[in-house]
C-alpha cells in the first residue's frame, strides 16, 4: 500500500521481514524489551493490573501471555516504533491541510486493495475461472 499511495503519505513502522527473520533466528526474546523500555514495561503492568477491565486481572491474561511467552508477532520488539510513528501522526493530525490531503490520497489510491479487483484477479490468475452471466 505504501507504495501505492507514496511513502510521504504513509506511516511506517516496525521490523522488516529480514530482521523479523534475524530476531527469529537469534531467539526472540520479549523480556529483553520489556526490560530496555520503562515505557512498554508500565503499559503491559497497566494491562495486567486491570485497570482496563474493571480491576478484572484475568480477563487480559491470554493477551499478557501472548505478548510476553509465545509472542509470535514480535509485537513488543515494535512497540518503541510503534510509540515514535505515533508521534509523526500526531505531528501530522496537527496540520489539516496536510492531513486531509494524506487522506485524501490514501483513500484516492487504494483502489488496488478493492475485494473486486483482489476476487478478479484471483479468478483469472489462479483459479481460472470466468464470469457467470445469470438472467433476471
Amino acid at each position: 500500500m505504501r507504495e501505492e499511495v507514496g511513502a510521504e503519505n504513509f506511516f511506517l513502522f516496525g521490523l522488516t521481514a529480514e530482521q523479523v527473520a534475524a530476531v527469529k533466528r537469534a531467539g526472540y526474546r520479549p523480556a529483553d524489551h520489556v526490560a530496555a523500555n520503562p515505557e512498554l514495561g508500565a503499559v503491559l503492568d497497566l494491562i495486567g493490573s486491570g485497570h482496563f477491565s474493571r480491576g478484572d486481572t484475568e480477563v487480559f491474561r491470554p493477551l499478557m501471555d501472548n505478548l510476553t511467552q509465545s509472542a509470535p508477532f514480535l509485537v513488543l520488539a515494535d512497540f518503541a516504533a510503534c510509540v515514535a510513528c505515533q508521534e509523526q501522526v500526531s505531528q501530522a493530525w496537527q496540520d489539516p491541510d496536510n492531513w486531509a490531503r494524506i487522506s485524501i490520497l490514501n483513500t484516492a489510491r487504494s483502489g488496488k486493495f478493492s475485494s473486486d479487483r483482489a476476487i478478479g484477479e484471483y479468478c483469472e490468475e489462479i483459479w481460472r475461472v470466468q464470469p457467470v452471466t445469470i438472467q433476471a
